[in-house]
């Protein structure tokens, strides 16, 4: 059976995350049988590691303050997660859902795909959006 996904829900979440006037800074989208539906959003980014658990496959898009010494900004990150449980065929047909899931989460820096929970950490996912973000001031003397 195709994999279907609830626009409308999943957009809301995006563009909760998407908006300068809300706290919210993180959406997962999971399965519910074929469908990919909206999974939970917040603003403490430890929460949505919390659902990437080994038995887990999901989805997720984030907000990240990245910059250097001359600048601050938002940075956006899509996170296509993977369990270390999860069977060949499922982790195969993440690959093609997230094309249902970029139609909806279309604006974003980074793209990753990960089963590592390292991978998940902050920092690491700073970095990347860092090296995605272009020129970087902190080298220089202030």
């Amino acid at each position: 059976m195709a994999t279907q996904i609830d626009k409308e829900a999943c957009r809301e979440a995006y563009n909760q995350v998407r908006d300068d006037n809300t706290d919210t800074n993180w959406a997962a989208f999971k399965y519910e049988g074929s469908r990919i539906v909206p999974a939970g959003q917040g603003t403490d980014y430890e929460d949505f590691k919390q659902m990437c658990t080994d038995d887990s496959r999901l989805f997720g898009f984030a907000r990240i303050t990245t910059g250097d010494a001359m600048s601050k900004r938002a940075k956006f990150i899509l996170i296509t997660w993977i369990g270390e449980n999860i069977s060949g065929l499922q982790r195969a047909k993440i690959s093609t859902d997230k094309t249902l899931v970029k139609d909806v989460c279309q604006s974003f820096a980074k793209e990753i795909m990960v089963s590592d929970p390292r991978e998940l950490e902050e920092d690491y996912i700073r970095m990347e959006l860092k090296k995605a973000g272009g020129a970087n001031y902190d080298a220089q003397a202030e």
